[in-house]
């Protein structure tokens, strides 16, 4: 089953980027954040987004909001990604598909190729939007303009 906006971001754990445990439970709840799902590292399209959630950064951190992009690449694959694009946060590890399932993100293009969906959770860990769309680089303003309403 799906998350539908007005759900509650499940608990979960995965390994990030630098190769540790990350627990959801240390963020949702605590304040907002952006959970960004997308296809694969050095992807034209998700260099694209993941570098324009990155020039956009600290406008989500002055809106006391965290920024987590999830793929199913390796822990190896995002720590080259994040560092050769400086990417001020945390990308997670989906390799077995769990986070995808757990948020019911689907397949597009006929089932070819992983989903590209944007989840944005409130302080306390309610899902204000969801936004799926394949243009990479329109999930950005969605989110910071969804955090803008949140906290203003």
């Amino acid at each position: 089953m799906a998350l539908q906006v007005g759900d509650k971001i499940p608990n979960f754990t995965a390994k990030d980027s630098n190769g540790n445990d990350f627990d959801s439970a240390s963020i949702i709840g605590k304040k907002p954040v952006v959970f960004y799902f997308y296809p694969k590292d050095n992807t034209p399209g998700c260099t694209a987004q993941a570098c324009s959630f990155r020039d956009q950064y600290e406008d989500f951190k002055d809106f006391g909001a965290e920024v987590i992009g999830i793929s199913s690449d390796s822990v190896q694959s995002h720590e080259k990604f994040a560092k050769r694009y400086k990417l001020p946060f945390l990308l997670l590890s989906d390799n077995d598909k769990k986070l995808r399932k757990l948020f019911g993100v689907k397949t597009n293009l006929f089932g070819l190729l992983p989903g590209r969906v944007t989840y944005v959770a409130d302080n306390s860990g309610i899902i204000q939007l969801i936004f799926d769309s394949l243009s990479a680089t329109s999930h950005i303003p969605r989110a910071l303009n969804t955090i803008k309403k949140m906290v203003s």
